[in-house]
């Protein structure tokens, strides 16, 4: 793939990584297989983001839906969460990634809230790249909270209720001070976004590959930023208002 310009580069991509427990299936091995397999790709592609210059990366990790799965597989991938944790937080660090985690923190257990406090912490001050992990997230629900915020604000007197419009409740969104995604990603075949920023993938571009999560490398990631590239953006606007350079 040929270098491209900065501005061909989406800014922030979203990615559903989907696939661990099919990858684990088909080779007749536990999904906590699959699911450690598919570490090592995030690992890939937190490379592949740097190596690139892309701002931003959230990926999808654990959804709100995800606690309905068999108490076996949570655990596991609550224990594979842990060890993750405690072991990529000083790379992280080292190479100026700073960490952190969306969605409703409080379903996990005290000691996990604790270590991943303590992994935001510790990469507070990373600049190479803003990587942002869904954890116990569903985009209704980052909807929801946003706007309990600010009926509470309301009900305190800090804000009338006209006042409020999209712009307002986009600040009270998860990833509000980052660019919303230019580019989403959903690997293993399905077509859907699965409840995953349903708010801030508005005017995402978006990519599906049939690969599952742990196969993905550079090649398949290339491959959607190619197709990113092709696309024209238009946000509601003409093609020719889009040539002339008009705002949005």
């Amino acid at each position: 793939m040929t270098e491209l310009p900065a501005a061909a580069l989406p800014r922030h991509i979203a990615i559903v990584m989907d696939g661990n427990g099919r990858w684990a299936r088909a080779r007749a091995r536990p999904r906590s297989i699959g699911h450690r397999a598919g570490a090592r790709a995030v690992n890939r592609c937190i490379d592949w983001c740097i190596e690139r210059g892309i701002d931003a990366l959230t990926l999808f990790a654990f959804s709100s839906e995800n606690w309905r799965r068999p108490e076996e597989e949570v655990g596991a991938l609550m224990q594979l969460f842990m060890r993750a944790l405690d072991r990529e937080v000083d790379e992280l660090a080292r190479r100026s990634v700073r960490l952190r985690f969306i969605g409703h923190r409080e379903a996990f257990s005290p000691d996990l809230q604790t270590r991943m406090q303590r992994a935001e912490a510790a990469t507070a001050s990373g600049e190479r790249l803003q990587l942002s992990i869904a954890a116990s997230y569903g985009g209704r629900w980052d909807i929801a909270q946003a706007a309990r915020t600010l009926a509470a604000d309301v009900a305190a007197g800090r804000l009338r209720a006209e006042e409020i419009d999209e712009t307002l409740l986009g600040t009270r969104t998860c990833l509000a001070d980052l660019p919303e995604p230019d580019l989403f990603i959903r690997t293993g075949g399905d077509r859907r976004i699965s409840n995953f920023l349903l708010w801030q993938l508005a005017y995402s571009e978006l990519h599906f590959t049939p690969v599952l999560w742990p196969d993905v490398d550079a090649a398949t990631l290339d491959a959607a930023l190619d197709d990113f590239q092709q696309r024209e953006r238009r946000f509601g606007m003409t093609s020719e208002q889009v040539a002339a350079g008009t705002p949005r």
